[in-house]
């Protein structure tokens, strides 16, 4: 492993685990045969489904000596402003699947709305806590199959996070303390009153659901490995991928090394500082999950989460091969970077959990503090890098606060040398 740099405005490990020969149980659970196409199939009825974009930086490429930087918009998915509808909605689909005793055929989203088959499941009330976007797309799921929906958060999540969730019918119950404890106390509430959980963070006797949402990030990917084809590109030759509990970067990564093997692409996790608890796993190096305390106070507020996910873990554990750490100017760079394009180069509306992987990008391919970190993800000149950017604005006044005011600036020591 490698120290983390103190003259650098991230720190970094690179994974000694990774490309180890071996099986990966979490990985054979995640991939199982066809699993993306049913996703995808069941995505594909949604009302309002279409491929979020896909969009080259060209620009900028050049500017950070890069061949390709390609970002997965996903503040255009199904006008949620954020990817995770994917996943609770897929897992939304394969609990009522199993719950009806179907196995040998897929169910279509018209049976599902229908007066029959809604009679034979009976009242179900879906439970889950979150940071903002999961709920909302947990909660949107339950409306559009008719199910209730209560959702937990944490105490410092922001009102319109909360207004948002609210817009699709769920209960929302505000919960003292972190989004950890969210989790927890939705756990025994779910227990009391019979309600069903969609996490899509793990636990003890509790995998099937958060791998069940991890099956349907796949779309997402299937949907970059097609419009990548109608560029010409096979796959990316990196990938930075954001991570909270990492649940999307385990599935991100899970997905391009069950296609590719040996010739998947560098990859590296990224978080914040004040809450990296997988950055911290990878630094105790003993294969297990660690969790961070503390208030876990961060802009990148989807990604503040202080316990991994166990089944995310492992497949982390086993194939990522760099973790970052990055304090919040990063993610605020990357939002103003994403809102004001150099020329020829599109707009993207990006918050805060959405943009910190463009940030960690370009201080790694300039800055000169890094240059060891540039140098073990092979950045160069041939490099085809993606991002995803998991959101849009999902939180208005903090985004103004960020690309109107200048909110978390970089500091005088990390700043690009054109100013």
């Amino acid at each position: 492993m490698n120290p983390p740099s103190q003259s650098a405005p991230l720190q970094w490990l690179a994974n000694p685990h990774a490309g180890q020969p071996g099986d990966c149980p979490a990985l054979k659970r995640l991939k199982p045969q066809a699993v993306t196409r049913v996703a995808r199939q069941f995505h594909r009825q949604l009302d309002g489904y279409r491929m979020s974009p896909l969009k080259s930086l060209p620009g900028l490429s050049a500017m950070l000596g890069v061949g390709g930087i390609w970002v997965k918009d996903e503040s255009e998915r199904l006008r949620l402003n954020s990817f995770k509808v994917l996943g609770g909605s897929f897992a939304l689909y394969q609990f009522l699947r199993k719950r009806l005793g179907i196995r040998d055929r897929e169910l279509t989203v018209s049976e599902l709305k229908s007066d029959a088959v809604r009679r034979q499941l009976g009242d179900i009330c879906f439970a889950t806590a979150t940071d903002g976007n999961h709920g909302r797309g947990v909660a949107w799921a339950a409306m559009e199959l008719g199910f209730d929906c209560v959702v937990y958060v944490h105490e410092r999540t922001s009102r319109p996070r909360i207004r948002a969730i609210e817009e699709y019918g769920a209960r929302v119950k505000v919960i003292a303390g972190t989004y950890d404890d969210a989790v927890r106390q939705v756990m025994r509430d779910a227990e009391t009153h019979g309600w069903q959980i969609i996490s899509d963070t793990s636990w003890a006797g509790y995998e099937d659901i958060p791998c069940w949402v991890m099956q349907g990030y796949t779309t997402l990917m299937a949907e970059v490995q097609e419009q990548l084809a109608a560029q010409g590109i096979v796959r990316p030759t990196h990938v930075l991928v954001q991570a909270g509990v990492g649940a999307l970067a385990a599935s991100v990564i899970g997905y391009y090394q069950g296609l590719f093997g040996a010739d998947r692409p560098v990859t590296a996790v990224v978080e914040p500082d004040k809450a990296a608890c997988l950055f911290e796993s990878a630094r105790q190096g003993d294969g297990r999950p660690h969790s961070v305390g503390g208030t876990l106070d961060t802009i990148m507020a989807g990604l503040a989460c202080g316990d991994p996910s166990p089944l995310a873990w492992e497949i982390l554990d086993r194939h990522a091969d760099v973790f970052l750490s990055c304090p919040d100017f990063v993610a605020a760079k990357g939002m103003r970077v994403y809102g004001m394009p150099l020329a020829g180069d599109p707009f993207i509306v990006s918050g805060e959990s959405g943009a910190v992987t463009l940030g960690a990008l370009m201080f790694a391919a300039e800055c000169p503090g890094l240059a060891s970190l540039k140098q073990a993800l092979k950045l160069d000149a041939q490099s085809q890098v993606l991002l995803i950017n998991t959101e849009g604005n999902t939180d208005p006044e903090l985004f103004r606060r960020v690309v109107w005011e200048g909110g978390n600036p970089v500091p005088p020591d990390f700043r690009h040398p054109t100013g």
